[in-house]
């Protein structure tokens, strides 16, 4: 039976988490909210939402190689990111002209990963019917397994963040202070993007490689507007991306859309209107 949306939300919700795959949708929807919210922050006060985009993208190839090997995409997506996330820590960032080297060598990385994604597609042959979930996202075909994986892999990633946060904070607000303070800035640096990697990994399992951004950076952005202090801010980044998610796998179960589609719009328009609603402010 098809499922249809009535007026009753408390009869709409039921019927959404009727069926295991849809509670194990918003597990992992959640789970990947609250990670790419809080790395997310991060890497929008460093200003790396470029980086952030290619080491999703680079997960599409890393998929693509898996499954021509024979193996698990989730292998693949992981390791692309995190070897390109280690590729681009090479580039030394102290010096004036740091974020811009990082800026070239992550656009030759990107341009490199989709070669090679394109070259896996056509050495494979067959029907990759993946393709769209990779690119686009699905919450179709969510196990239990994976969810636990998304769990243990997050939490990991989680405990990292909060060892580093402090001086990571520091650096990221002004590196020269930092190093000169004693702060490893480049070890910081490399150390965070291994974590970005990871939770570009994972999110492009729920929004798809194109469209990581609409948790990975629309959350973190649209909290730091509506306000400076950084707790409170990264607790609204967190809260964006879960009710995103969660209203996003609401939309998907009636409309026969991919959620990446319904993700990225809600999280846009989210962030249209507080920055409208700042300028408005700000003209009175």
């Amino acid at each position: 039976m098809d499922p249809q949306l009535t007026w009753n939300l408390v009869t709409d919700v039921r019927q959404v988490l009727e069926f295991p795959f849809m509670v194990n949708a918003f597990r992992a929807g959640t789970i990947v909210a609250v990670l790419t919210g809080l790395v997310g922050w991060f890497m929008v006060i460093r200003k790396q939402s470029f980086v952030g985009h290619t080491l999703a993208v680079v997960g599409f190839p890393g998929a693509a190689g898996a499954v021509l090997i024979g193996v698990s995409a989730t292998y693949g997506l992981f390791t692309f990111a995190v070897v390109a996330a280690l590729l681009i820590a090479v580039v030394p960032s102290h010096h004036s002209g740091g974020y811009r080297e990082e800026s070239e060598v992550t656009g030759t990385i990107q341009a490199f990963a989709l070669a090679c994604g394109f070259l896996f597609l056509s050495l494979y042959g067959g029907f990759l019917s993946s393709v769209n979930a990779l690119l686009f996202g699905t919450f179709l075909g969510i196990t239990s397994e994976q969810v636990l994986i998304l769990l243990l892999v997050s939490v990991a990633t989680l405990v990292v963040l909060a060892v580093i946060a402090r001086p990571l904070l520091f650096a990221s607000v002004d590196p020269a202070v930092a190093a000169a303070q004693g702060v490893p800035v480049r070890l910081l640096s490399a150390g965070f993007l291994v974590l970005l990697g990871v939770a570009a990994a994972e999110a492009s399992q729920i929004t798809g490689t194109l469209l990581v951004f609409a948790l990975l950076v629309v959350p973190a952005a649209t909290a730091q507007l509506l306000t400076a202090r950084p707790l409170l801010s990264i607790g609204l980044t967190v809260a964006l991306g879960v009710g995103v998610t969660w209203l996003a796998l609401f939309i998907a179960y009636f409309v026969d859309y991919p959620i990446g589609f319904f993700l990225t719009t809600i999280a846009f328009v989210v962030y249209l209107t507080v920055a409208l609603g700042r300028k408005l402010v700000a003209a009175r």
